[in-house]
């Protein structure tokens, strides 16, 4: 949670990661709240429509900062960090229980 508040504050060394791939400062901040609200959706109780988007959302912004590390040239550690947050993120959304899934039809 703590890291979430380093984006929205911008933490010295989230800002140094998103200008050396070329990204602007004020993206912190979009980042920052919503990585926080994707992971209330996905704490808070019910609302399974809201934790599909909020899994797709962390999707996305994991697999983007994984690419981004792999198109600035950056080392395969720092391409692989986001990936096993991802991997992580995969297993929650696959192994979370029937009640926060999404009915199907």
């Amino acid at each position: 949670m703590l890291e979430y508040a380093f984006f929205i504050t911008h933490g010295e060394h989230q800002i140094e990661v998103l200008s050396g791939l070329g990204y602007p400062a004020y993206l912190a901040t979009i980042l920052g709240l919503w990585k926080l609200l994707g992971v209330i959706a996905i704490v808070i109780p019910r609302f399974p429509r809201l934790k599909e988007w909020a899994y797709a959302g962390f999707f996305f912004e994991l697999s983007g900062a994984a690419l981004s590390h792999a198109f600035s040239g950056e080392g395969p550690a720092l391409i692989a960090q986001p990936l096993v947050f991802l991997a992580l993120v995969i297993a929650s959304w696959a192994l979370r229980p029937p009640s926060r899934k999404l009915a199907s039809k």
